[in-house]
């Protein structure tokens, strides 16, 4: 501002530059409107409506003007960029117009005078740029915040992929272990009970427990394997096991000393690998049940039977043992495998209903959706299949 005020545009000769020293109420307002300009980010609207006063009074007195309104336009442009567009254009318009009226109608230049004309245009100028300058702030903050936003959804959704996967893992291992340590925990009491007296039978039940370990340590290794990391050694190659592994997993029950038997009406089906694998599970702790609440003298009858489009499984059991119809008590330590049966089919759309049967006994029944099966609907008779042992 002092260096402009130097500077004369129109000089005795018309169109030349002449030079002048400011008047010392023009220094005193060009220091006084620097000062307030150290404060426009913290208090904009004060500060412009202070650099309009100085600016009123440098263009209604006489002599020499100097460039005072230019901390106006400083102070217009600050308020601009920091407010909505509406206010900034209705306080523009009102700073544009007033300074503009009042040095066309009070100062001492002529009302056409350039400079008249200039404070218009500079200080609309000013209003632009601030506006302009929001606008791209906010575009920035807008695209960060997106770019955040979307950061986190990946990480919450990486989070929840992670939590249901430990889920379905934890449900396979307590499936694996509550079957195969009920199976070996019998054999070894059949074992202990006749050592003595009948030797031969206590060896075969120890092979039953070497076998069902064996087995168990077996989908341990598979199940497990499917935490490795990439690069880690001996990735699990083995399948899931499905229905077509059901007759190895009631020997393993009737070795144990359940009978069991088991009607099939699925034939020719070929069910999806998470279907398969359901079914097999749900047969599996619902038999383990039977064999740990059940009593000594129950039997257990498994269906597996298509209906429409889903595929039913059933396994009924008539046990009147003390824990007959509590497998699922809580103070029993249980309950675990009957919510992890109505959590997999519920992942599936299908349907759980678990609970005792009329006259004694429990009964596990679920109706899983076959989507992908190969074959049309028709009826089919389960047939009765399977010895009791």
């Amino acid at each position: 501002m002092v260096i402009g005020s130097f500077a004369e545009p129109y000089g005795e000769g018309g169109s030349t530059w002449n030079v002048h020293a400011p008047g010392d109420l023009s220094l005193t307002l060009m220091g006084l409107g620097a000062a307030t300009l150290v404060f426009r980010r913290r208090a904009p609207w004060t500060v412009l409506a202070a650099s309009c006063g100085f600016s009123i009074v440098e263009l209604v007195t006489s002599g020499p003007r100097a460039p005072v309104v230019m901390c106006a336009v400083i102070a217009m442009y600050t308020v601009a960029a920091t407010t909505n567009r509406p206010t900034t254009w209705r306080i523009g318009l009102v700073t544009m117009t007033g300074l503009t009226a009042v040095a066309m109608l009070a100062g001492p230049l002529p009302w056409y005078a350039q400079e008249n004309l200039g404070i218009f245009a500079w200080t609309g100028m000013a209003a632009a740029a601030g506006d302009a300058v929001r606008s791209r702030r906010a575009f920035v903050d807008a695209i960060r915040e997106r770019a955040e936003r979307a950061e986190r959804t990946r990480e919450e959704e990486a989070r929840r992929r992670v939590a249901e996967e430990r889920l379905r893992i934890a449900r396979d291992l307590h499936d694996v272990v509550a079957h195969h340590i009920a199976l070996v925990n019998v054999q070894a009491g059949v074992a202990a009970h006749v050592m003595d007296k009948r030797p031969d039978q206590a060896k075969e039940a120890l092979a039953h427990v070497r076998d069902a370990s064996r087995s168990a340590l077996g989908e341990l290794r598979a199940t497990v394997g499917l935490l490795r990391q990439t690069g880690d050694p001996e990735a699990p190659t083995e399948p899931a096991p499905g229905l077509g592994r059901l007759d190895d997993l009631v020997d393993t029950f009737r070795n144990a000393g359940l009978p069991v038997d088991v009607a099939r009406g699925d034939a020719g089906l070929t069910p999806p690998a998470a279907v398969d694998l359901a079914a097999y599970r749900i047969i599996q702790e619902a038999l383990t049940n039977v064999q740990k609440h059940a009593g000594e003298h129950a039997k257990a009858e498994v269906s597996v039977v298509r209906v429409g489009p889903n595929l039913e499984v059933t396994v009924l059991d008539d046990g009147a043992g003390e824990d007959a119809q509590a497998p699922d008590d809580p103070d029993r330590g249980g309950g675990h495998g009957l919510l992890g049966m109505r959590e997999r089919v519920s992942a599936l759309g299908g349907r759980c209903s678990a609970g005792p049967r009329y006259g004694g006994g429990f009964r596990v029944h679920a109706i899983l959706p076959v989507t992908t099966a190969k074959q049309g609907d028709r009826g089919q008779t389960p047939v009765k299949g399977g010895t009791t042992a």
